[in-house]
């Protein structure tokens, strides 16, 4: 395949189940409508919690396709992208890493807990700058990882930070459904600007 091919999309979600309203279900839809490249990391059947699980499953999903890939990753999935990024390489031409869960912090009740995480080889997050350019799509009130916690992570990985203001985790429970700005900034990591500067109202997606 030439260099200059479009890159698949593969879309990382977090924990959780096939959620057909999610932002990244309905991008995956339509970028396969119109005519794109699009895989979809299955959900893990089993050990959910492993991190070993969760990122063998992104390798395997990442093995069979020819040519470079391009990673949407959002919630726990970034943090997956992360520890997969330290132990396998693929062509990678980039990464959006949307409301990253913060894992070092206690996250509400309900969620797992700080050793459940450790147990699991969540934590410590690989801090090691991402061997591809890469977004952090940050909301100003994510109740899973602070403003200021996100901002750091990126700065560790090598991320541009795009603050989206207040979106919550950016997931259905915030009215987040749409999210056209993930379009966006595929594009934008697809024309190589993720080094420029880059900012983005919280517009694009909000009922």
């Amino acid at each position: 395949m030439s260099p200059t091919a479009e890159p698949t999309v593969v879309i990382v979600s977090g924990l959780r189940d096939h959620v057909a309203n999610h932002w990244q279900t309905l991008l995956a839809e339509r970028l396969a409508q119109a005519g794109r490249a699009v895989r979809t990391v299955p959900p893990v059947e089993g050990n959910r919690l492993g991190r070993d699980v969760q990122v063998g499953n992104l390798a395997a999903t990442l093995a069979p396709l020819d040519g470079p890939v391009l990673l949407v990753a959002h919630s726990a999935g970034a943090i997956t992208t992360v520890h997969w990024a330290g132990r396998h390489r693929a062509d990678v031409r980039g990464a959006l890493l949307a409301t990253p869960t913060d894992f070092e912090t206690p996250l509400p009740d309900g969620y797992p807990t700080p050793v459940e995480l450790a147990d699991h080889g969540w934590t410590p997050v690989p801090r090691a700058p991402l061997p591809f350019p890469s977004l952090v799509a940050a909301s100003a009130d994510d109740p899973l990882g602070a403003p200021e916690r996100v901002a750091g992570l990126a700065r560790s990985w090598g991320s541009r930070l795009v603050e989206l203001g207040a979106v919550g985790h950016l997931n259905p429970a915030s009215g987040y459904g749409e999210w056209p700005l993930a379009e966006e900034l595929i594009r934008m990591l697809e024309s190589d600007s993720a080094g420029a500067p880059l900012w983005a109202r919280p517009t694009g997606g909000c009922p």
